[in-house]
Protein backbone atom coordinates (compact mmCIF):
# COMPACT_ATOMS: atom_id res chain seq x y z
CA UNK A 1 0.00 0.00 0.00
CA UNK A 2 0.89 3.70 -0.87
CA UNK A 3 0.42 6.28 1.67
CA UNK A 4 1.35 10.52 1.94
CA UNK A 5 1.45 11.57 5.03
CA UNK A 6 0.67 15.31 4.62
CA UNK A 7 1.17 17.01 7.81
CA UNK A 8 2.64 20.50 9.18
CA UNK A 9 3.67 19.17 12.72
CA UNK A 10 7.29 17.57 11.03
CA UNK A 11 7.78 15.50 14.12
CA UNK A 12 4.08 13.81 14.34
CA UNK A 13 4.52 13.35 10.48
CA UNK A 14 8.11 11.62 10.64
CA UNK A 15 6.38 9.56 13.48
CA UNK A 16 3.33 8.70 11.63
CA UNK A 17 5.22 7.45 8.54
CA UNK A 18 7.50 5.35 10.83
CA UNK A 19 4.38 3.21 12.57
CA UNK A 20 2.61 3.03 9.04
CA UNK A 21 5.87 2.01 7.26
CA UNK A 22 6.53 -0.84 10.64
CA UNK A 23 2.96 -1.94 9.19
CA UNK A 24 4.63 -2.50 5.57
CA UNK A 25 3.32 0.49 4.15
CA UNK A 26 5.57 2.77 1.53
CA UNK A 27 4.64 6.12 2.69
CA UNK A 28 6.35 9.12 1.68
CA UNK A 29 5.81 12.61 3.67
CA UNK A 30 5.51 16.24 2.94
CA UNK A 31 5.09 19.06 5.23
CA UNK A 32 3.02 21.57 3.17
CA UNK A 33 -0.48 21.60 0.71
CA UNK A 34 1.69 22.94 -2.11
CA UNK A 35 3.61 19.29 -1.79
CA UNK A 36 0.75 17.39 -1.24
CA UNK A 37 -0.98 18.62 -4.53
CA UNK A 38 2.72 18.25 -6.30
CA UNK A 39 3.25 14.74 -5.16
CA UNK A 40 -0.22 13.42 -5.63
CA UNK A 41 -0.17 14.85 -9.16
CA UNK A 42 2.86 12.44 -10.03
CA UNK A 43 2.15 9.39 -7.76
CA UNK A 44 -1.00 7.38 -7.45
CA UNK A 45 -1.39 6.46 -3.13
CA UNK A 46 -3.97 4.23 -1.88
CA UNK A 47 -4.49 6.46 0.95
CA UNK A 48 -3.42 10.32 2.12
CA UNK A 49 -3.47 11.11 5.61
CA UNK A 50 -4.05 14.87 5.23
CA UNK A 51 -4.16 17.22 7.99
CA UNK A 52 -6.98 19.75 7.52
CA UNK A 53 -4.85 23.43 8.73
CA UNK A 54 -1.92 22.49 6.02
CA UNK A 55 -0.07 25.51 5.55
CA UNK A 56 0.29 27.33 1.52
CA UNK A 57 -2.40 25.24 0.24
CA UNK A 58 -5.35 24.26 2.81
CA UNK A 59 -6.14 20.67 3.35
CA UNK A 60 -9.84 21.53 2.63
CA UNK A 61 -8.81 22.49 -0.94
CA UNK A 62 -5.95 19.43 -1.03
CA UNK A 63 -8.97 17.47 0.06
CA UNK A 64 -11.41 18.66 -2.62
CA UNK A 65 -8.62 18.47 -5.67
CA UNK A 66 -8.13 15.09 -4.78
CA UNK A 67 -12.33 14.60 -4.72
CA UNK A 68 -11.74 15.84 -8.77
CA UNK A 69 -9.50 12.96 -9.42
CA UNK A 70 -11.12 10.18 -11.59
CA UNK A 71 -9.20 7.72 -10.20
CA UNK A 72 -10.42 9.04 -6.44
CA UNK A 73 -7.17 8.42 -3.80
CA UNK A 74 -8.74 7.56 -0.48
CA UNK A 75 -8.25 10.67 2.37
CA UNK A 76 -7.85 10.39 5.88
CA UNK A 77 -8.17 13.78 7.06
CA UNK A 78 -6.36 14.86 10.81
CA UNK A 79 -7.50 17.82 12.74
CA UNK A 80 -6.55 19.25 15.89
CA UNK A 81 -10.53 19.77 16.49
CA UNK A 82 -12.65 17.00 17.69
CA UNK A 83 -16.43 18.83 17.49
CA UNK A 84 -19.01 17.09 15.96
CA UNK A 85 -19.59 19.79 13.52
CA UNK A 86 -15.62 20.07 12.41
CA UNK A 87 -16.42 16.07 11.51
CA UNK A 88 -18.90 16.13 9.56
CA UNK A 89 -17.48 19.46 7.70
CA UNK A 90 -14.53 17.51 7.01
CA UNK A 91 -16.84 14.00 6.06
CA UNK A 92 -18.32 16.80 3.72
CA UNK A 93 -15.45 18.02 1.80
CA UNK A 94 -15.07 14.15 0.50
CA UNK A 95 -12.92 12.32 2.75
CA UNK A 96 -13.11 8.96 3.61
CA UNK A 97 -12.95 9.63 7.66
CA UNK A 98 -12.10 12.04 9.82
CA UNK A 99 -9.44 11.61 13.17
CA UNK A 100 -9.26 14.13 15.69
CA UNK A 101 -5.93 14.84 17.29
CA UNK A 102 -4.31 13.30 19.34
CA UNK A 103 -4.95 9.82 18.09
CA UNK A 104 -3.53 6.54 19.38
CA UNK A 105 -1.22 5.03 16.78
CA UNK A 106 -3.08 1.76 16.94
CA UNK A 107 -6.53 3.52 15.34
CA UNK A 108 -4.28 5.05 13.05
CA UNK A 109 -3.19 2.11 11.53
CA UNK A 110 -6.68 0.40 11.10
CA UNK A 111 -8.37 3.52 9.60
CA UNK A 112 -5.65 3.58 7.26
CA UNK A 113 -6.28 0.16 6.18
CA UNK A 114 -10.25 0.48 6.23
CA UNK A 115 -10.32 3.27 3.73
CA UNK A 116 -7.72 1.79 1.79
CA UNK A 117 -10.65 -1.38 1.94
CA UNK A 118 -12.86 1.08 -0.29
CA UNK A 119 -11.21 1.10 -3.07
CA UNK A 120 -12.52 -0.91 -6.12
CA UNK A 121 -12.02 -3.53 -6.69
CA UNK A 122 -12.36 -4.46 -3.44
CA UNK A 123 -9.81 -6.51 -1.19
CA UNK A 124 -11.05 -8.80 1.50
CA UNK A 125 -9.71 -8.17 5.23
CA UNK A 126 -8.53 -12.06 4.99
CA UNK A 127 -6.17 -13.28 1.93
CA UNK A 128 -6.16 -16.71 1.52
CA UNK A 129 -4.77 -18.86 -1.73
CA UNK A 130 -5.14 -22.45 -1.10
CA UNK A 131 -3.05 -23.44 2.46
CA UNK A 132 -1.65 -20.04 2.06
CA UNK A 133 -3.42 -17.40 4.81
CA UNK A 134 -2.36 -13.78 4.96
CA UNK A 135 -4.03 -11.33 7.78
CA UNK A 136 -2.69 -7.56 6.73
CA UNK A 137 -4.10 -6.23 10.17
CA UNK A 138 -2.40 -8.85 12.22
CA UNK A 139 0.78 -8.58 10.19
CA UNK A 140 0.51 -12.63 10.63
CA UNK A 141 0.92 -14.91 7.40
CA UNK A 142 0.89 -18.49 7.56
CA UNK A 143 1.14 -21.78 5.04
CA UNK A 144 -1.17 -25.74 6.45
CA UNK A 145 -1.40 -23.62 10.37
CA UNK A 146 2.82 -23.05 10.22
CA UNK A 147 3.02 -19.24 10.70
CA UNK A 148 5.89 -17.54 8.43
CA UNK A 149 8.43 -15.74 9.53
CA UNK A 150 8.65 -12.86 6.74
CA UNK A 151 10.34 -9.61 6.64
CA UNK A 152 7.63 -6.48 6.49
CA UNK A 153 8.63 -5.44 3.32
CA UNK A 154 8.41 -9.68 2.45
CA UNK A 155 5.01 -9.48 3.97
CA UNK A 156 4.36 -6.47 1.07
CA UNK A 157 5.28 -8.20 -1.39
CA UNK A 158 3.10 -11.14 -0.85
CA UNK A 159 0.21 -8.83 0.26
CA UNK A 160 0.20 -6.98 -3.05
CA UNK A 161 0.35 -10.38 -4.76
CA UNK A 162 -2.47 -12.10 -3.18
CA UNK A 163 -4.37 -9.17 -3.17
CA UNK A 164 -3.60 -9.03 -7.30
CA UNK A 165 -5.88 -12.61 -7.66
CA UNK A 166 -3.88 -13.93 -9.98
CA UNK A 167 -2.81 -10.78 -11.86
CA UNK A 168 0.51 -10.46 -13.33
CA UNK A 169 2.05 -7.82 -11.31
CA UNK A 170 5.15 -6.09 -13.04
CA UNK A 171 8.33 -5.22 -11.04
CA UNK A 172 8.15 -1.76 -11.60
CA UNK A 173 4.36 -1.90 -10.13
CA UNK A 174 5.67 -3.67 -7.24
CA UNK A 175 8.53 -1.24 -6.41
CA UNK A 176 6.13 1.78 -6.92
CA UNK A 177 3.11 -0.11 -4.62
CA UNK A 178 5.55 -1.70 -2.06
CA UNK A 179 8.24 0.82 -1.58
CA UNK A 180 8.43 4.78 -1.51
CA UNK A 181 10.31 7.45 -2.61
CA UNK A 182 13.60 6.74 -0.80
CA UNK A 183 14.01 3.76 -2.75
CA UNK A 184 16.31 3.91 -5.70
CA UNK A 185 14.38 2.98 -8.93
CA UNK A 186 17.47 1.18 -10.70
CA UNK A 187 17.98 -1.65 -7.77
CA UNK A 188 17.24 -5.28 -7.97
CA UNK A 189 15.62 -4.56 -4.98
CA UNK A 190 12.29 -6.09 -5.82
CA UNK A 191 14.13 -9.23 -7.46
CA UNK A 192 15.97 -9.61 -4.02
CA UNK A 193 13.06 -9.51 -2.06
CA UNK A 194 11.16 -12.17 -4.07
CA UNK A 195 13.84 -14.45 -4.04
CA UNK A 196 13.94 -14.43 -0.39
CA UNK A 197 10.39 -14.99 0.00
CA UNK A 198 10.35 -17.62 -2.28
CA UNK A 199 12.32 -20.42 -0.05
CA UNK A 200 10.36 -19.06 2.77
CA UNK A 201 6.84 -19.81 1.48
CA UNK A 202 7.71 -23.49 1.00
CA UNK A 203 6.71 -26.11 -1.66
CA UNK A 204 5.08 -26.12 -3.56
CA UNK A 205 6.01 -22.96 -5.23
CA UNK A 206 3.62 -19.99 -5.08
CA UNK A 207 5.08 -17.41 -6.60
CA UNK A 208 5.54 -17.47 -10.56
CA UNK A 209 7.58 -15.68 -12.67
CA UNK A 210 5.71 -14.69 -15.71
CA UNK A 211 9.05 -13.74 -18.67
CA UNK A 212 9.27 -10.29 -19.47
CA UNK A 213 5.96 -9.54 -17.67
CA UNK A 214 6.45 -9.89 -14.13
CA UNK A 215 5.01 -12.25 -11.06
CA UNK A 216 1.57 -13.98 -10.03
CA UNK A 217 0.93 -16.00 -7.62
Amino acid sequence: MRVLVAEDQTELADSVARVLRREGMAVDVVYDGEDALERTSVVDYDVVVLDRDLPTVHGDEVCGALMAEPARTRVLMLTASGTIADRVEGLSLGADDYLPKPFAYAELVARVRAVARRAQPAVPPILVHGDLRLDPAQRIATRAGHRLALTPKEFAVLEYLLAARGRVVSAEELLERVWDEATDPFTTTVKATINRLRPKLGSPPLIETVPRGGYRI
